[in-house]
């Protein structure tokens, strides 16, 4: 197979633990043609979507005492090329957030893809549809409760009658602006007016989950199926669970009712395009759906033993056989 991805700059990656790196490297130990690009070098060329892609060769990292350890250099670039993306087999997007107005104009190249000779991952117009914080809401038996508002009154009456919420910006990634808002807090006001710009860009606010102290677990999927999981902890001093912020990780196991979420979800994502999704869970209960560029692969297959890099990429080279 020939594969397109649509990443940050390479030299930026860190190759024991971006899940772009691990699936590049999948597709390269399997013998496949490995190409790399950046959103800014997409193109639209008689009606058809283009991009200037370079050829990538990934050295495997490998584990040693626990650790993934990795050569230097990583990676090797050879051939660059103007190429009609129709010309490969798949093009994962994966460029990280913020969702902005470059990302959206990315995604709208991207339709220009025919899907009946090329597989987007994830679709465009799934990545669109699929806010990472407000998607989640149309499951509403797996959520905990929520609700989506630029109002300060209707956040503080939500707030106050639950004693504690998460709130979330609705762009935001890894842990970014995500604050613990507690009753009678002197500082209510100004948090809020922040969050929202004044009252002008609403904001995700959820009751506070007391089992966030237990961790805050990612499942990955491929095609609505769960392949893997790790539990991702908070620091001293901290109170958010994401890799970013400092959280470290550990071994987990998916629980019957994270295997019914994860059902719950499925019809919905294989609809939409979403294929490599990361949903996050605390406590039982669906909090986040990840389309953008989920990671944790590399985490995953250090505890588990696993290559689900590679798993995803013969998944992949089943549909083209």
């Amino acid at each position: 197979m020939k594969l397109a991805f649509i990443i940050d700059p390479i030299h930026l990656l860190d190759p024991c633990h971006d899940t772009s790196v691990a699936l590049m490297e999948a597709a390269c130990v399997l013998g496949h043609e490995v190409w790399i690009t950046q959103a800014s070098q997409l193109s639209v060329v008689d009606s058809k979507a283009w991009a200037i892609l370079e050829r990538v060769e990934i050295t495997p990292i490998e584990l040693v005492e626990k650790r993934w350890v990795a050569v230097s250099p990583w990676y090797k670039l050879t051939e660059r090329l103007n190429v009609c993306l129709e010309t490969m087999d798949a093009v994962f997007m994966r460029t990280d957030p913020p969702v902005d107005v470059p990302y959206l104009y990315a995604t709208y190249i991207l339709d220009y893809i025919d899907p009946r000779k090329t597989l987007v991952v994830n679709s465009p117009n799934g990545i669109r549809a699929a806010n990472e914080k407000m998607y989640a809401l149309q499951f509403t038996e797996a959520i905990p409760e929520t609700i989506v508002s630029a109002d300060k009154a209707r956040i503080r009456q939500f707030v106050e009658s639950k004693g504690a919420a998460i709130l979330k910006p609705l762009g935001n990634k890894a842990g970014e602006g995500i604050l613990f808002l507690q009753a009678g807090d002197r500082n209510f006001n100004s948090i809020v007016e922040l969050s929202t710009l004044q009252g002008r860009v609403p904001v995700m606010v959820q009751t506070y989950l007391p089992e966030a102290l237990d961790g805050d677990k990612r499942i990955i999927l491929l095609n609505g199926e769960p392949i893997g999981a790790l539990n991702r902890l908070s620091t001293t001093g901290e109170f958010r669970n994401n890799m970013a912020t400092g959280g470290t990780v550990a071994k987990t196991e998916i629980t019957p009712r994270e295997l019914d979420i994860c059902q719950q979800l499925a019809a919905k994502l294989r609809q939409d395009g979403l294929i490599f999704v990361g949903i996050d869970v605390i406590g039982g209960y669906l909090t986040e759906v990840n389309v953008t560029s989920p990671t944790g692969i590399r985490e995953i297959d250090r505890f588990e033993g696993t290559r689900l890099g590679q798993q995803v990429i013969k998944w992949l080279d089943t549909l083209n056989s």
